[in-house]
C-alpha cells in the first residue's frame, strides 16, 4: 500500500533528500501523490506572436536575427528572434556567460518558453527557459501539461518531477482505494480519485487550463469534497466523543433569578434564547462545548456571569479568561458588581501582580474560597492549582492558541472529569467558517441589540481633512461628549506615514489646553493603563486617544464619537471592534475613518463596506472575501486549521455538502472514515481536541 511505502525506497531519494521532502510534509508515496502542483505550463503547443497574448506564457520558435549586449543601468544580453511568419521578439538575459552568449549565433533555431511581455522596443521575455532545434533534426512537442510543483530549498522542479513520475508509477501498479461512495460521485458528477490524481499530475492538451487554473475542473474538485469530508466527519466524530465524556451537572440557579429581577434593564430575546442554551447544557453530565457569537455591545458579559453563577452555586469553581488586561478588568469590574451582593467572592490573577497579593490570590483559589477567577494567560501558570474547576469561559477565543485552551482545560484535578467550556467572541465568524474552524463546538449567536441602541453613523474622510476633524471634535468635546482618537503606532516612523499617538495627543494639549486628554498603549504599565481607563470612564478625561489595544472589551456608554487614523492599514474586523467601543450609550455614536491617500482598491473596497453597513455578520463575510480565512481566524491561532487543497474561501459552497456526507458516511461507512483520517490527517497532532 503507497501510504505505508517510504519515500526512500524511491530512486534518488537519501538521507539527505528525505529531510528536505519532510520540509514539505512528505513521508509516504501517497502524500507525493497529493503533493499538487501550484500551476502548469504548456508546452504542447507551438504559438505564434500574432495570436500571443501579452502576459501569457507561451512556447515559440524561430531564428536568431541578431544578438547585442546592452551596457545600460543593469547590463543584459538581448537577443532578437524572428518566427517563421515574420515577427520578432527580444530575449533579455541579465544572468548569463560569455560561453552562452556566444550559442545565440546568428541563424540558429532555438525553441522558447516565457512570459511574454511588452517592452521598450516591442515584445520580449525575460529570461525564458530555450533549446537550441538542429535543422534536420525532429525535436516532438510535450504530450502534456508541464507541471510546476511547490519545492524547498535544495529541491528543484527537475527532481519534484522525477519522483512525482515514481510514484504516479507505482499508482498504476497499486491504485489508492476509492473511499467516497459510488453515490455521491455519481450525484456530483465527480471522477474516481485515480483518475483525479493522474489528471492533475499530467493533465492532457484536451484538459481546460482555464479551468484547472480556477479550481473548477471535476479532479480538482474531487479531491476538495473528500478532504472537506474527511474534516467535517472529524469534527463530528470529536464532537461525539466529547459527549461521552463525564462532566458536572449544574441544576438551575435560583441565584441567577435573584441577578436578573436586580438588573437596571431586560434581556433581549436572543440573549434570553441563548443563556436558556447554556443552562440546559450545564444541567447534562457531558461537558459543554459552546460557541457564542455575539457582535459588540450585544451583552454577552452578562450571559457569562448567569452561567457562572449556575456552576459556583453549587461549589464548583469558574475560570474566566481574556487575552488583555483591559478586558479582564472591565470582566472584574463587571462580576464584582453583579457577583459579590449575592455572596459568590470574585478572585483575580494577572501577571504584573505583586508576589504576596499574588500568593493570596493563589492561596483563595486552592482552597476554594475563590468561586469565580478571573484572569489573562496567567491562569495557564503551572503554579496555578483550583480546588474544584467545572467550568471554564474564555473571552475572543481566537486570540488564544488551542493548545493554551487545552491547558486550561487540564488544570482540573479529577482528570475523569471534564470542564465545561464556554467560548465568546465579538468578531462575527462567517457560517461557512464556523462549520469548519468550530464545527466541535455548539453554536449560539446573539443576534439583537439592546433596545434604544443606535446605528453608528460612519464617515470616511481623507487625512487631509484632519485638522478639521480635530476641531470638530473639540467643539463636541465642550458640548459633554466624550471621544476616542485611534493611531496604529505608538511613535512616529518615517517608513510608515501613520501619525503617532503620542504626537497627536501633544498636539490636542497644545491647540486646546483646556481639553483633558488621556494617553494609552501598549507599552504602558498595567497600572498606568488602569489609571488613565478609570479616568475616562469617570469622565475626568474628555478625550482618549490610544493605540488599537482599545480594541476590545473597553465599555464607556458616554462615549460617542471614534476617530480612527490611517483607517487603511487596519483589517475589517478590527475597525468594526474599534468603531464597537462607542454606540454604548443612547447617543447618536459617529465614527470617522481618516485614510492617506491614494488608497489600493482593497482598501477602498475596506473602508466601503463600514460605511454601508454596521452588521458584524455581514463585515465578516466580506473579510473572508478580502483576506482569507487563514487571516480571518488568525493562521497560527486556528491550531492548524490548514488543508492540503481545499480553501475555505474558495470552496465555501462545498461545506454544506462535505458536511451532510460527512454524517452519512459516519453511520453507512464509519471503516472509510477511519480510512480517509488516515489519508489526510496520518501524523498531523489533532489539534481539536482542545
Amino acid at each position: 500500500m503507497l501510504a505505508q511505502h517510504p519515500l526512500t525506497s524511491l530512486k534518488g531519494v537519501g538521507e539527505k533528500q528525505f529531510e528536505k521532502l519532510q520540509k514539505l510534509g512528505l513521508f509516504v508515496v501517497q502524500d507525493l501523490l497529493f503533493h499538487l502542483p501550484l500551476r502548469y505550463q504548456d508546452k504542447t503547443r507551438l504559438v505564434e506572436l500574432s495570436s500571443a497574448q501579452v502576459g501569457g506564457e507561451i512556447l515559440i520558435e524561430g531564428t536568431i536575427f541578431s544578438q547585442t549586449l546592452s551596457q545600460g543601468r543593469r547590463r543584459s544580453l538581448l537577443v532578437t528572434l524572428q518566427t517563421e511568419s515574420g515577427h520578432f521578439v527580444t530575449l533579455r538575459f541579465f544572468h548569463f556567460y560569455p560561453r552562452q552568449a556566444q550559442q545565440f549565433a546568428h541563424g540558429k533555431t532555438v525553441r522558447v518558453f516565457g512570459e511574454l511581455r511588452s517592452g521598450h522596443n516591442g515584445l520580449e521575455m525575460v529570461h525564458p527557459s530555450y533549446e537550441f532545434i538542429h535543422p534536420d533534426q525532429y525535436v516532438p512537442l510535450d504530450s502534456t501539461l508541464t507541471p510546476i510543483y511547490p519545492t524547498t530549498e535544495g529541491l528543484g522542479q527537475a527532481s519534484m518531477l522525477k519522483l512525482i513520475k515514481q510514484a504516479i508509477a507505482l499508482l498504476k501498479q497499486s491504485p489508492l482505494e476509492e473511499l467516497l461512495p459510488q453515490k455521491l460521485l455519481v450525484q456530483l458528477q465527480l471522477p474516481l480519485l485515480n483518475q483525479a490524481l493522474l489528471t492533475l499530475h499530467q493533465p492532457q492538451p484536451s484538459d481546460d487550463l482555464r479551468q484547472i487554473k480556477q479550481f473548477q475542473h471535476p479532479a480538482q474538485q474531487r479531491l476538495i469534497i473528500e478532504e472537506l469530508i474527511n474534516q467535517q466527519a472529524a469534527m463530528q466524530q470529536m464532537r461525539a466523543t466529547e459527549k461521552q465524556r463525564n462532566a458536572p451537572a449544574f441544576p438551575p440557579s435560583q441565584t441567577c433569578n435573584a441577578l436578573l429581577t436586580s438588573l437596571p434593564f431586560e434581556l433581549t430575546f436572543a440573549q434570553q434564547r441563548v443563556l436558556k442554551e447554556i443552562q440546559n447544557d450545564l444541567s447534562q453530565p457531558h461537558p459543554m462545548q459552546r460557541l457564542v457569537q455575539g457582535d459588540v455591545g450585544s451583552g454577552k458579559t452578562i450571559i457569562a456571569a448567569l452561567a457562572a453563577i449556575q456552576a459556583a452555586d453549587v461549589g464548583y469553581q469558574v475560570a474566566i479568561m481574556a487575552p488583555t488586561e483591559i478586558l479582564a478588568e472591565q470582566h472584574l469590574e463587571a462580576f464584582n458588581e453583579w457577583l459579590e451582593p449575592l455572596g459568590i467572592p470574585v478572585a483575580w490573577l494577572n501577571g504584573r501582580m505583586k508576589v504576596a497579593e499574588k500568593r493570596e490570590m493563589m492561596a483563595q483559589i486552592e482552597t476554594g474560597a475563590a468561586r469565580v477567577i478571573i484572569g489573562t494567560h496567567a491562569l495557564f501558570q503551572e503554579a496555578v492549582t483550583f480546588h474544584k474547576l467545572g467550568f471554564v469561559i474564555i473571552d475572543e477565543q481566537h486570540r488564544f492558541g488551542v493548545h493554551q485552551r487545552l491547558s486550561l482545560h487540564e488544570k482540573n484535578r479529577d482528570k475523569d472529569i471534564h470542564t465545561h467550556q464556554l467560548i465568546m467572541t465579538a468578531t462575527p465568524i462567517p457560517r461557512t467558517l464556523a462549520m469548519t474552524a468550530y464545527g466541535d463546538l455548539d453554536l449560539s449567536v446573539i443576534d439583537e441589540l439592546p433596545p434604544g441602541r443606535k446605528p453608528i453613523e460612519t464617515a470616511v474622510l481623507s487625512n487631509e481633512k484632519r485638522f478639521e476633524i480635530m476641531e470638530h471634535l473639540y467643539a463636541k468635546c465642550k458640548q459633554g461628549i466624550q471621544a476616542y482618537w485611534v493611531c496604529p503606532l505608538i511613535e512616529e516612523s518615517e517608513l510608515l506615514h501613520a501619525q503617532a499617538a503620542e504626537v497627536t495627543a501633544s498636539l490636542f494639549s497644545e491647540h486646546w489646553p483646556d481639553l483633558r486628554v488621556g494617553l494609552i498603549h501598549g507599552r504602558l504599565k498595567g497600572e498606568q493603563k488602569a489609571l488613565v481607563m478609570n479616568a475616562f470612564k469617570q469622565h475626568q478625561l474628555d478625550l482618549l486617544v490610544a493605540t488599537t489595544v482599545i480594541e476590545v472589551g473597553v465599555n464607556v456608554p458616554n462615549a460617542s464619537l471614534m476617530i480612527i487614523e490611517n483607517a487603511e492599514r487596519l483589517g475589517l474586523a478590527q475597525l468594526h471592534q474599534l468603531r464597537g467601543r462607542v454606540g454604548r450609550g443612547r447617543k447618536q455614536s459617529h465614527c470617522v475613518l481618516l485614510y492617506q491617500a491614494p488608497l489600493s482598491q482593497t482598501g477602498k473596497a475596506r473602508l466601503n463596506i463600514m460605511r454601508e453597513t454596521t452588521d458584524g455578520f455581514k463585515i465578516a463575510e466580506e473579510d473572508l472575501k478580502i483576506r482569507g480565512p487563514g487571516e480571518v481566524l488568525g493562521t497560527k491561532q486556528t491550531g492548524g486549521l490548514e488543508f492540503r487543497i481545499a480553501d475555505l474561501k474558495r470552496d465555501a459552497e462545498w461545506i454544506p455538502v462535505a458536511k451532510t456526507w460527512a454524517s452519512t458516511m459516519i453511520i453507512e461507512f464509519p471503516e472509510q472514515i477511519d480510512a480517509l483520517n488516515e489519508r489526510w490527517i496520518g501524523q498531523k497532532i489533532d489539534y481539536q481536541h482542545a
